[in-house]
């Protein structure tokens, strides 16, 4: 193990445009249905759904924080349909799955879609395995990230020191909690939408471009 993080015991991992490549476009899916669900939810055309799910996402954290807030959305509902998805854009990833079956530690999710469709992408990716523990927008008391409520709740429910756990995300904003709170914070820079917002170096610890390939460059070579 590198060295810089043989003191890391808990892995925190986001799941979109994460543990996949961001330019696999799957979010994209899921942004076309939020886009759909809106059209029928306030009887509007495609143009003015767009903006109010974009008006909510950046004022909000995520479209359905702003949805709950101001049209009284149920959540189950909005989360069951907008993943409703086909996942053939996700590929199993072989490298992937070795330098997390590798990985020292305990391994989380931490992520703001649902637990079922979070499940099937790791599935689809083949790591589902290696996963200790998932925490979805649920197991957050519906607080998306980059609130710190639910990274409080996921340290305090499995007893996680900050200062031996490392946070990947693919979004600068969602890193700036867990470095608040003493994480180590590595961005994945692969093109997400807005995931340089908020950039600041006191944010960002490590800066790569693949979650695989990262770990098997720290992990180094079997013995």
């Amino acid at each position: 193990m590198d060295s810089r993080f043989a003191h890391i015991r808990d892995w925190i991992f986001d799941l979109d445009n994460c543990l996949y490549p961001a330019n696999s476009r799957l979010f994209d899916l899921i942004d076309q249905r939020m886009t759909a669900y809106i059209e029928r939810l306030l009887d509007v055309d495609a143009t003015e759904a767009r903006r109010v799910q974009k008006m909510h996402f950046h004022g909000s954290g995520t479209t359905l924080a702003g949805l709950m807030k101001h049209h009284n959305v149920d959540p189950h509902h909005f989360m069951g349909e907008v993943h409703d998805i086909p996942l053939d854009r996700v590929a199993r990833d072989d490298r992937l799955i070795t330098a997390l079956t590798r990985l020292p530690g305990r391994k989380f999710i931490h992520t703001n879609g649902n637990a079922d469709y979070a499940w099937k992408v790791l599935d689809r990716l083949g790591v589902g395995a290696e996963i200790d523990h998932l925490h979805d927008i649920f197991a957050a008391d519906l607080t998306p990230k980059p609130e710190l409520h639910g990274y409080r709740k996921l340290l305090d429910q499995f007893e996680i020191d900050p200062a031996s756990a490392a946070m990947v995300e693919d979004m600068v904003r969602n890193l700036a909690p867990a470095k608040a709170l003493g994480m180590t914070t590595v961005w994945v820079d692969n093109g997400s939408e807005r995931g340089n917002h908020g950039y600041e170096e006191a944010i960002v610890d490590y800066r790569i471009t693949d979650v695989g390939e990262w770990l098997e460059t720290i992990l180094g070579d079997e013995e």
